[in-house]
């Protein structure tokens, strides 16, 4: 670590932002001209992957620095627990934590908000004060039981319609202003602090500001577009060139305000002497399909546009350059750590797993992702080999998946049961080859150098690089417990409610959610 610590870290995530969709990273429009001065200061990274294809496992990750299939997070178990956390860790060394979001999964509910001095959510239809109280009680104890399980499905399903609801029209983008004045806030009355924001304008549905629609979608009105990906997927609804074009144009206009607000508040950390003593992090937690492999979102695949994410870390120990050797964002939980000079390691609670620092997973350390053979454990499945290979993990997102039989059933469509919809995934991913193990379809495998759009499945071939990445695979699979080869059950649709305690009745009875 350089001698020159900042006091203070701000960690910006871009829910749902395709790297390719950025001017730092050569795309031909001015959708980001905020951050590719950031780029002038930072180091940009080329070959960054995430660890999971949507939200909650990853931002699961990056406040454990563990992969999913160690903290659990899921869609099938949507709650962080018997984890210690970055926040929770920092606090108890003497740093101010805030976390600032408009994303349904960033909420005391999920706990990812543990440890945090102060939190907002902004979310409007389950505000975080509400989801602290009684409710997440509620929550946790239908998660726990499996018959009560579809409940807990439907709260969340009910509550992402309700927000794209309230979402669709002006007030789609009111948000992430609010997330920057009070992240401008909390910095103003703090010493040393750790900031964490989510910008959600990327993500579905895309109704951006009047004046950045006109600017890279003219003409274009949001509401006569597909916005429901899911109607796509399921096959209810087709997708010309002409709406893919107007889609497009919508994400890049949301891209750009985002950038519009990052800007605000670079400029107000420079005007107010506080930029030089910032670490800043930027990234996406993940990416977006529009109409690639035929798949519109981002779930049932991890592709590299979903993966392969954009990350740009401004610090003292790094060069204002640009970096082709690959990263995990599982790192940047130990980068944290290190830049604020905290070992981590201990449990906030009783039991609790508590990961600590690991310099060779730092991104300020000159070991960096120096794995030494045989070092690799049950805590840390990815230290495999050399350290050039990321590992991604996708259980079934229940949710998403009932919501598409929703979907295909009202069009007449059977969605057949042997097919990437009701698939869990796990892959490893080096710069020029990625094998991706599917439980219910064949294997997936590409040479990212030679086909970077994924088009020619390698998975049977005796390509080099490819049977190097899948022994790599089997490795990791072997560290976290095994392949994941049975299929699970197709129906995710238990409806039963009949184990239901007379409180959580009561709680979902009052909510609209039973009658």
């Amino acid at each position: 670590m350089s001698t020159e610590t900042p006091d203070n870290v701000l960690f910006v995530v871009m829910d749902t932002v395709r790297k390719d969709r950025l001017t730092p990273y050569g795309y031909g429009r001015q959708t980001t001209p905020n951050l590719e001065a950031f780029a002038e200061e930072a180091t940009v990274f080329e070959q960054a992957v995430a660890p999971a294809p949507w939200t909650l496992p990853v931002h699961a990750s990056l406040f454990t620095g563990m992969y999913p299939s160690h903290h659990g997070a899921d869609q099938e178990n949507p709650y962080l627990e018997g984890a210690t956390t970055l926040a929770e860790t920092l606090s108890a060394a003497g740093y101010d934590t805030a976390c600032y979001s408009s994303n349904a999964w960033i909420t005391p509910y999920t706990h990812l908000t543990d440890g945090f001095d102060s939190q907002d959510n902004f979310f409007e239809v389950m505000p975080g004060e509400f989801l602290s109280g009684p409710l997440a009680k509620a929550w946790k104890t239908m998660n726990d039981n499996e018959a009560l399980r579809a409940v807990a499905d439907k709260l969340v399903s009910l509550g992402n319609t309700a927000h794209e609801y309230f979402a669709g029209g002006g007030g789609a983008d009111s948000k992430t202003p609010a997330v920057i004045d009070q992240t401008k806030e909390f910095i103003d009355s703090s010493e040393e602090s750790f900031a964490f924001i989510n910008l959600m304008d990327a993500h579905l549905p895309y109704h951006p500001p009047e004046e950045f629609a006109e600017r890279f979608a003219p003409g274009v009105d949001s509401t006569e577009v597909c916005q429901n990906s899911k109607e796509y997927n399921a096959g209810a609804r087709d997708i010309g060139d002409d709406e893919w074009e107007a889609i497009r144009g919508l994400y890049d206009a949301e891209i750009a305000h985002i950038d519009d607000q990052l800007g605000r508040l670079f400029d107000w950390l420079k005007e107010t002497g506080r930029w030089d003593d910032t670490m800043v992090v930027v990234c996406a937690d993940h990416g977006e399909l529009h109409g690639e492999h035929d798949l519109y979102g981002h779930e049932f695949c991890l592709y590299d546009p979903l993966v392969n994410v954009p990350l740009m870390v401004k610090h003292p120990a790094l060069e204002e350059e640009r970096r082709e050797d690959q990263i995990e964002l599982v790192d940047l939980y130990h980068t944290v750590l290190d830049a604020l000079d905290v070992e981590g390691g201990t449990p906030a609670s009783p039991g609790d797993d508590a990961v600590a620092l690991d310099r060779t997973r730092s991104l300020l350390s000159q070991s960096y992702r120096e794995f030494a053979e045989g070092e690799t454990t049950n805590d840390d499945p990815g230290r495999i080999r050399d350290g050039e290979y990321a590992f991604v993990e996708y259980s079934r997102p229940v949710v998403e998946l009932k919501q598409l039989e929703e979907k295909a059933s009202d069009a007449g469509i059977t969605l057949p049961e042997d097919s990437r919809f009701y698939s869990r995934m796990r892959a490893a991913r080096r710069t020029d080859a990625k094998y991706v193990r599917i439980d219910r379809i064949p294997d997936e495998a590409y040479r990212l150098d030679e086909d970077p759009g994924e088009t020619e499945n390698l998975a049977e071939s005796d390509d080099e690089a490819v049977t190097e990445t899948e022994s790599a695979l089997s490795e990791f699979e072997s560290n976290v417990g095994g392949a994941w080869t049975d299929a699970l059950d197709a129906d995710v649709s238990d409806d039963s409610v009949e184990e239901m305690d007379d409180e959580t009745q009561e709680r979902l009875r009052d909510l609209g959610y039973l009658e």
